[in-house]
């Protein structure tokens, strides 16, 4: 039986900042030694995979770091990307799925990247102990013996002494709590667990089988090279842990006692009591049992202080008491909380939306494109995926969405007529594009690295409307229209191949019966309509709303993401996914639609999107969550940037088909979604993308892809001013192209 140990590189180690951040987590940086603690368990466990291969699971955006350090070792290791972090259970469920594709007898021994174990050879010792154990078909997790009753893991009640099977999971317990289960035999959860892939995933599909299902479609061909990057599909996964999951609901968990020292690293307290966390350049005077670390070049002086963690970086510098360390993520929640808000100056309740509209131009204006337009653009004239606070940009990947996104973006500024420098932006950007992702059949790859070497083939039919939409964009704003016209036709007659017999068409990245990208494609068609309406186009478009008038959108009034080949709604969880930020959007799409037809359907149905996509408005933090269930029941109250551009965008134009009382209050609640918008916004031109139920902004780096969002805001706003009189917005009139 052959052991895959694998990896997972979750976790944003919030405790230890400022050293750590989400653009560069706790795993990678070297706490405890010259290695990163990424690093350190590399080594410890890559003996156990003699018969197997070292897995490891990460984010898309810390690629970059986990194959420069591998590299460093001179370990090889496969690669799985996940496009957005899931927790824990659906990481283990793709390195699972992935095992059993090549070897279904194998047993997976699941570790953190980011835990400390001096003693690598009785780490593995209990590993090898635990495969033992699980080879009848148990989960069998490292139940480490407390060395003192913290407050700070999470513990295991065994049913027996040795290997046994357990009794209960209980999260960080209080004080109290905690000295009674040191009392009563409880061991600290380690988080490490080993089992068969079959008995996992069985568990898995007993107990979260959406998991499976929605990992399952996202995951590739193993066979394709070391690197595995999870498609769209990984994003309907369940965000929950391993724990929730199965391990506090399975009977074939068992809990196996390990005597290695361990920590989790969880915070400077635990780095402290390593002995080994100081770097950089301390003078102390009478200064004892501090934990000092500063940055290259930065230089740290202590007189007559003690018990102190002083973690000094270019641009943040923490200081606390040891006794107080797990106090560091309430900093960093307030510190989420006190962020500049509103585009650089724009708050409270009571800003009205003219007042709203002009602080958001002057801020897209005057700092988040030019800022785009300098540091999100690269050498070759590709656009970067991210741009961290400190302006550079993180992962070495380009997708096609996000290359023609900001090509529209920036199509958009140049017919505006704000900045000379933006038309040649668009010319490089797509001409880098045409050379990195056309395919030979004329459709285009999803994603390439930044020397232009292909990282995922598939023709995503969400990114061949993006270029239709960028094309569209360049060409009305006259950037190289012939060559643009050129493409879109290209483009066009290369779609056939995507085409259904039963109607609409196939998306390959991810599930291939679903609603958004359709709704993309309609964007893409109507913009170029405007530029062709005796072409191709107007068809394009009237398929795609007939598709949903026929199956998109429900009878209820409310429209679902995913479907069967027939086009009935899917069956499992993900067919009864709602999202308001896509009743909104499709509002906005129906209402345009409809205005060209003159089809009143078309008007009422957006109204009636419009009043599902409100169920989905939080009153307490102001914004619009991501998900509802088919019930209109929220599913994840979770709140993302883009919900609340489509939110305005909607509210705008169905404000043009009324008036008095509703006109009035349509107005209102586009003041409320650009309000909302504006909490994410950050006065320099970057933006936060997540905001949690706590109402923190999560610190990472910004998107580029939301400026696509942002921008197509703003068209709205600036017609919406310019066409309906005494509405109170006041935006330039747009300029002649």
């Amino acid at each position: 039986m052959a052991i895959y140990p694998v990896i997972l590189c979750g976790g944003a180690g919030t405790r230890l900042w400022p050293a750590s951040r989400p653009s560069r987590p706790k795993q990678f940086i070297d706490l405890v030694s010259d290695l990163s603690l990424f690093q350190e368990t590399v080594r410890r466990i890559a003996p156990l995979a003699e018969a197997g291969r070292i897995v490891v699971v990460a984010g898309h955006e810390h690629r970059q770091y986990v194959e420069n350090q591998l590299a460093a070792l001179g370990v090889d290791g496969d690669l799985i990307l996940e496009p957005a972090g899931r927790d824990s259970a659906p990481a283990m469920a793709a390195a699972a799925l992935w095992v059993e594709r090549i070897d279904p007898d194998a047993t997976a021994v699941f570790v953190a990247s980011d835990h400390y174990i001096p003693d690598a050879g009785a780490f593995r010792q209990a590993a090898v102990d635990a495969v033992a154990a699980a080879a009848p078909g148990r989960i069998v997790t490292l139940g480490m013996t407390p060395a003192s009753p913290s407050s700070a893991y999470g513990y295991i009640q065994p049913r027996g002494t040795g290997l046994a099977p357990v009794g209960r999971f209980v999260e960080k317990p209080g004080r109290a709590d905690a000295e009674r289960y040191l009392e009563e035999g409880y061991l600290w959860n380690s988080g490490n667990f080993v089992a068969p892939v079959r008995t996992l995933l069985a568990e898995m599909k007993t107990f979260v089988p959406d998991v499976v299902a929605a990992v399952g479609a996202a995951l590739p061909d193993p066979g394709q090279g070391r690197v595995h990057i999870l498609g769209p599909a990984f994003a309907a996964a369940t965000k929950i842990s391993i724990d929730y999951a199965v391990m506090e609901r399975s009977d074939k968990v068992w809990v196996l006692p390990a005597f290695f020292e361990w920590s989790d690293l969880g915070a400077w307290d635990a780095v402290a009591a390593t002995g080994s966390g100081a770097r950089g350049d301390w003078i102390g005077h009478a200064s004892e049992g501090c934990l000092v670390r500063a940055a290259p070049g930065m230089v740290v002086a202590t007189a007559g202080v003690s018990n102190l963690a002083i973690i000094v970086e270019p641009d943040a510098v923490l200081v606390c008491d040891l006794d107080h360390a797990q106090d560091v993520k309430a900093l960093v929640e307030e510190l989420g909380r006190r962020e500049p808000r509103g585009g650089g100056g724009i708050a409270g309740d009571d800003v009205t939306l003219n007042q709203l509209s002009r602080q958001f131009t002057r801020w897209l204006k005057l700092s988040a494109l030019p800022l785009w337009a300098t540091l999100g653009v690269g050498a070759d004239g590709g656009f970067v995926e991210t741009l961290d606070d400190d302006g550079a940009t993180t992962g070495d990947f380009r997708r096609a969405r996000v290359q023609a996104r900001q090509a529209f973006v920036f199509s958009l500024a140049s017919e505006w007529g704000w900045g000379g420098d933006y038309a040649p932006i668009v010319q490089r950007g797509l001409a880098r594009f045409e050379a990195t992702n056309l395919r030979s059949d004329g459709l285009y790859r999803t994603r390439v690295d930044g020397s232009g070497a292909v990282l995922d083939e598939t023709a995503s039919l969400y990114d061949q409307a993006f270029v239709l939409l960028a094309t569209a964009a360049a060409a009305a704003a006259g950037i190289d229209p012939d060559r643009c016209r050129r493409t879109a036709a290209r483009l066009l007659a290369s779609l056939d191949v995507l085409a259904l017999p039963q109607g609409g068409w196939r998306e390959l990245a991810g599930p291939p019966f679903q609603a958004n990208a359709h709704m993309h494609l309609l964007e893409a068609a109507l913009a170029w309509e405007a530029l062709e309406p005796d072409g191709a186009w107007t068809a394009i478009a009237d398929v795609i709303v007939g598709m949903a008038k026929a199956h998109f959108i429900d009878e209820a009034g409310f429209l679902r993401e995913f479907f069967g080949p027939d086009w009935r709604p899917d069956g499992g969880e993900a067919g009864r996914l709602v999202e308001p930020g896509h009743q909104f959007e499709w509002a906005w799409l129906l209402t345009r639609w409809g205005r060209l037809r003159g089809d009143r359907w078309a008007v009422e149905t957006a109204k009636r999107l419009f009043a599902s996509g409100e169920r989905g408005l939080d009153p307490a933090r102001g914004v619009a969550i991501d998900e509802l269930d088919d019930h209109l029941r929220p599913r994840s109250s979770r709140a993302r940037l883009w919900p609340q551009t489509e939110w305005l965008k909607a509210a705008l134009i169905l404000a043009e088909e009324t008036d008095g009382d509703e006109q009035g209050r349509l107005l209102g609640s586009a003041a409320s979604a650009l309000r909302g918008l504006t909490l994410y916004l950050r006065p320099e031109g970057l933006w936060r993308d997540k905001l949690g139920v706590d109402g923190v902004l999560d610190i990472e780096p910004a998107p580029a892809s939301s400026l696509y969002h942002i921008v197509a805001a703003y068209r709205q706003l600036r017609e919406t001013g310019s066409v309906l009189p005494g509405s109170g917005i006041e935006t330039p009139a747009p300029s002649p192209a």
